[in-house]
């Protein structure tokens, strides 16, 4: 990269500025992103992060497009009742489905094994574990059996009817993680031992454009063309994903060319600084503004009694002006959101309990609850006790960090004390969330997919506890019955007009009782070289990775 920019700054001294380098010299492309992932199993610890890094080289069987329609990646063709490749069928005690899964042809592993209804077939039998520890079981869960009538056609046998029936996420590679498996004495043991997480570069774990060819655990990973992809050609000889924790000194990295782009997956640089960017250097980057589906909230403990009062998780919200913080921080790009459900889903209710920034309001909560004003200026109960409560979110981020700052004066201005306490990523994502550890409250976004129900984020079967090995990402511990039965009639209503009230019951349920606090719908800030050419961020949960054997110099 130093090398580039010195002969470009001879070529324009000499008036050659219309002389391009050639193509091949831009064969590596460096990404710098703000965090990195605690593990590179496709099915554990729920990070943006590690599906960004994994879009690369490994994938799902369908994902949704940046036109945000379902698609087949490591499929033939989309199974559709229309096309008969899904079929509602008689169950004992009601409707199933059958769903029928065709592999592309010429489908690989990186080291030469091809990808069959073998991997399928293990994939579904260790995600269904419900000790597998897996952080989304569910598309495996509805399976109760599969028939494999060749190496590239199953039939995937759903005890209901549900709407993500063509929906199938990653396959793992049967014949690397196989003997593993088998091996370990139980999922634990498994997770721990597995090759995605021992021996990353191990070349059969991949089946995507690239593969991991380096892996430097919290510094870098490096991925090279997979020999055995079938697909388009991938555009670069190297791609570089470089850790560089501090957003600030990421930008620098930016500007000075160590890195050639920013991933903007939430991963990445602020909109603040990317607006900066845009302004003071038009001509070498292109920024892309793309609102997205991640729900930028703060997750509260229901263990803690403090947070178990309605009264003060409402008196919470109300004591914040997030609008004003919308405006003066983001610009006004972040929406202020109600709900986790975004206005773009077409499932979208604005029938719902709003909090406005009301300080008395919040004040009067409080004193019903049994919270009086002290001395000390922070409320105590009846016991003497302080309101006070732990705050913590990803550290390095400069404007996550900011927002933390103004929320603390706000809270402290309704007699609320917050203490501020961040972690790395990794840690925060791999450890604190999973295992529930937090104290307190966390700030992060929840990044979603296009037609994605609740259920990972608020059925009450998808809470980690030590019985499940940490599996699932209800992470706040939400256990309300009639959500839990709103979640699954929900996925199993066909017909998106009679779904519409079922999601507008679920976003009520979510705003009477508040289990985590709605900030924003996030904009994510992009910056990519003006010389990448089939970059397009998607706005959703099946990030832009996905289509990087598209990306290429111009």
């Amino acid at each position: 990269m130093k090398l580039r920019s010195a002969i470009a700054l001879v070529l324009a001294w000499l008036g050659l500025a219309a002389l391009a380098l050639p193509a091949q010299a831009r064969d590596d492309l460096v990404i710098g992103v703000s965090q990195f992932p605690s593990s590179l199993h496709p099915a554990i610890d729920a990070e943006v992060i590690k599906s960004y890094v994994l879009g690369f080289a490994i994938r799902p069987v369908t994902a949704f497009d940046p036109e945000w329609k379902n698609s087949c990646l490591l499929c033939s063709e989309l199974p559709t009742i229309g096309n008969g490749l899904a079929k509602i069928v008689d169950r004992a005690g009601g409707k199933g489905m059958d769903v029928t899964i065709k592999l592309k042809p010429g489908l690989k592993w990186g080291d030469g094994v091809p990808v069959t209804t073998k991997d399928l077939l293990f994939t579904w039998k260790v995600g269904r574990d419900p000790a597998s520890g897996w952080s989304n079981s569910d598309p495996w869960d509805r399976a109760t059996s599969i028939t494999v009538k060749d190496d590239r056609t199953a039939v995937l046998h759903l005890d209901r009817v549900i709407t993500s029936y063509n929906q199938w996420n990653t396959l793992l590679p049967a014949h690397i993680e196989g003997p593993v498996h088998d091996k370990a004495a139980n999922a634990a043991e498994y997770i721990r031992q597995s090759l995605f997480n021992r021996a990353p570069t191990t070349p059969g774990l991949w089946n995507g454009p690239y593969r991991i060819t380096q892996y430097e655990s919290g510094n870098q990973v490096v991925l090279e063309p997979n020999p055995e992809w079938s697909g388009t050609r991938p555009g670069f000889r190297r791609i570089v994903i470089r850790l560089i924790d501090k957003t600030p000194a990421l930008l620098a990295n930016l500007e000075s060319g160590d890195v050639d782009m920013v991933a903007g997956e939430g991963i990445g640089l602020t909109i603040n600084q990317v607006t900066a960017l845009q302004k003071q250097h038009p001509d070498s980057f292109t920024t892309i503004f793309k609102p997205s589906l991640t729900y930028e909230h703060i997750d509260l403990q229901s263990d803690n009694p403090i947070l178990a009062d309605v009264r003060v998780r409402r008196a919470l919200l109300l004591a914040i002006d997030r609008r004003t913080l919308s405006s003066r921080l983001f610009e006004g790009r972040q929406p202020v959101a109600d709900g986790w459900v975004n206005p773009l889903n077409p499932m979208f209710s604005d029938d719902v309990t709003k909090y406005p920034y009301d300080p008395a309001r919040a004040r009067t909560l409080l004193a019903e609850a049994g919270w009086q004003p002290g001395a000390d200026g922070v409320c105590h109960n009846a016991s003497g006790q302080r309101l006070s409560l732990v705050l913590s979110t990803t550290a390095g981020n400069r404007l996550r960090e900011l927002v933390q700052q103004v929320l603390q004066n706000q809270w402290k201005a309704a007699c609320i004390d917050v203490i501020l306490k961040n972690e790395p990523p990794r840690t925060l994502f791999g450890e604190t969330l999973k295992k529930r550890a937090f104290p307190g409250m966390v700030m992060y976004g929840w990044s979603s997919g296009v037609t994605e129900g609740p259920r990972r984020m608020l059925h009450s079967t998808q809470i980690p506890t030590p019985a499940n090995n940490w599996g699932g990402s209800n992470f706040i511990g939400f256990d309300n019955a009639r959500m839990d039965a709103l979640i699954t009639q929900a996925e199993s209503e066909l017909d998106p007009e009679k779904a519409k009230p079922l999601w507008a019951e679920m976003q009520a349920i979510y705003a009477e009782e508040l289990p985590a606090l709605p900030l924003f719908f996030r904009t994510e800030p992009h910056v990519v070289p003006i010389w990448l050419d089939g970059y397009t961020p998607t706005g959703h949960g099946d990030y832009s990775s996905l289509w990087s054997e598209n990306w290429r110099p111009k």
